[in-house]
């Protein structure tokens, strides 16, 4: 939950020079009557940059509200949690707009789409389709033979590996016991899985599925 903000403007003044009747600028003076002139922290004097001669101090109905680096920081900081919130109500929004088209196109579906893994997904189809390579396979074949091609189909992704190597690649053909695909990039051997998932549910969670082995022997 992201920490609560609640941003406190400042108030601003402008400042306001004390003007004569005809409009002249009203200047301060010391109590000998001299004008008195701007000076820097450092006490030196502030000078007019046309003439180069000292700037001589207004005298103010209302002093303004000096800029510093600490009012500057506050107003970027309200401006970028501003910014957090806004881009967080457009998510909410078109997370709302989503549920409101699913609702739409699939009438009744409430807009919940999830896999419990307890045999029962809302919405949801698991792909299970998994076959064994028969035969092993080099780098750049395309055809598969396979033990059985159930749930397979054209134009669809699929994931190859064995205890070494591991991809994905696109079916576009699928025979009675062969699946094309794009050409591999590694070697794999026989028993190698092709699965539309490689994921393996155990106890209602989802995990990566692992290649085994198995032994054989001769009975005489």
């Amino acid at each position: 939950m992201a920490e609560p903000y609640v941003y406190v403007p400042f108030q601003w003044l402008d400042q306001i020079v004390e003007q004569d009747e005809l409009g002249n600028v009203i200047y301060e003076k010391d109590p000998d009557g001299k004008i008195i002139y701007l000076t820097d922290r450092f006490g030196n004097y502030i000078l007019d940059p046309i003439t180069n001669k000292p700037l001589p101090k207004p005298r103010l109905l209302q002093v303004g509200t000096k800029h510093s680096a600490k009012r500057e920081n506050h107003q970027e900081q309200g401006i970028a949690k501003s910014h957090e919130r806004l881009d967080k109500h457009a998510n909410d929004i078109l997370r709302l707009q989503i549920n409101q088209e699913l609702d739409g196109k699939a009438p009744g579906n409430s807009g919940t789409f999830v896999d419990a893994f307890d045999g029962e997904p809302n919405k949801l189809i698991r792909q299970t389709a998994k076959a064994v390579l028969t035969v092993p396979r080099s780098a750049g074949t395309t055809v598969l033979n396979v033990d059985n091609v159930d749930g397979f189909i054209k134009f669809t992704d699929v994931t190859i590996y064995d205890d070494t190597n591991s991809e994905d690649t696109l079916i576009t053909d699928v025979t009675a016991s062969t699946i094309t695909v794009q050409p591999l990039v590694n070697n794999y051997v026989k028993g190698a899985v092709i699965a539309r998932s490689n994921a393996a549910i155990k106890n209602s969670r989802m995990g990566r599925g692992a290649w085994g082995t198995y032994s054989v022997e001769e009975v005489v």
